[in-house]
């Protein structure tokens, strides 16, 4: 199973939202020199990721890999969570 992982593609990102079930929005940034004005220019997209365990919440930093066609959206599985997002008692307090 590891050799074929090996050729999907993988990205990181933040959770943006995790009210759906077993799903959760993930928006990657990438960095690349614009061709003709030779700025460094800042793109975001926004994925739908399946989450089996339901286990992300908003503002984790995870890593996510390609994968068959799970919904009309969803391309993209979890693969770990890389930091957590400080819990929400916290904050408030």
């Amino acid at each position: 199973m590891e050799s074929q992982s090996e050729n999907k593609k993988t990205m990181t990102g933040d959770v943006v939202s995790d009210k759906m079930d077993k799903t959760v929005v993930v928006c990657v940034e990438r960095k690349y020199n614009h061709p003709k004005f030779k700025k460094v220019v800042r793109r975001s997209k926004r994925y739908k990721v399946h989450d089996e365990k339901n286990e992300c919440r908003t503002g984790d930093f995870i890593s996510i890999c390609e994968t068959r066609p799970l919904s009309k959206d969803k391309r993209w599985r979890l693969r770990e969570i890389i930091t957590r997002a400080a819990p929400a008692s916290a904050e408030s307090a």
